[in-house]
């Protein structure tokens, strides 16, 4: 008996190393994330529309966005320095803090017209695809809903030029179908959802 319980501590134990995973800390993520407060808003939830809302976001895709701005697979004159210096542990902490947030609602006003062409623009590129019913994401694929849509214009259209490149080319090989007024429309229809 005391062999078999040994064996399943020490499986347990193998099974969490070779995982590589560590539980996060949300609360030592909540102090972490006091910096961000300045262009991310209180709680990730930006009032600037230059910034995306970070508040109920996937952890796993913030984690990596953090991991690709230290390692300069992705490049943001404002993101990269901030990142640099995280560890591992830090970028855990503040992508499970921020992904335990709840999102409000934007304080945007979007255009109806352009929002019902934005949601047969989504519908025709297969959005929820990837990012599931109401762009809520799953695991790495980002939450898409009610993120402002300066920013979303702004990301398309580095995906379309190729001046951000840390999808896989999955966001690259669809955005360069779009024109800017789909591009617009889509930001529009984002924007929208909550």
């Amino acid at each position: 008996m005391r062999g078999k319980s040994s064996f399943i501590i020490l499986a347990g134990i193998a099974g969490f190393l070779l995982s590589g995973s560590v539980r996060a800390d949300v609360e030592a993520g909540k102090r972490k994330a006091e910096t961000c407060a300045a262009c991310h808003g209180p709680n990730g939830n930006s009032a600037n529309g230059m910034y995306p809302v970070l508040a109920g976001q996937t952890a796993r895709y913030l984690y990596l966005q953090l991991r690709d701005f230290k390692e300069e697979r992705r490049k943001d004159p404002v993101m990269s320095p901030m990142a640099a210096n995280l560890s591992k542990e830090d970028m855990q902490d503040l992508s499970e803090y921020f992904a335990a947030q709840k999102a409000a609602p934007l304080k945007v006003k979007t255009d109806p017209e352009k929002v019902k062409l934005g949601a047969a623009k989504a519908n025709d590129t297969l959005c929820s695809m990837c990012h599931l019913g109401g762009l809520k994401g799953q695991n790495e694929i980002p939450r898409l809903s009610g993120q402002h849509p300066e920013y979303v214009e702004k990301q398309l259209k580095a995906f379309r030029e190729r001046t951000r490149t840390n999808d896989g080319g999955n966001m690259t090989s669809v955005s360069r179908t779009l024109t800017d007024d789909d591009i617009t429309n889509l930001a529009q229809y984002i924007a929208s959802l909550y």
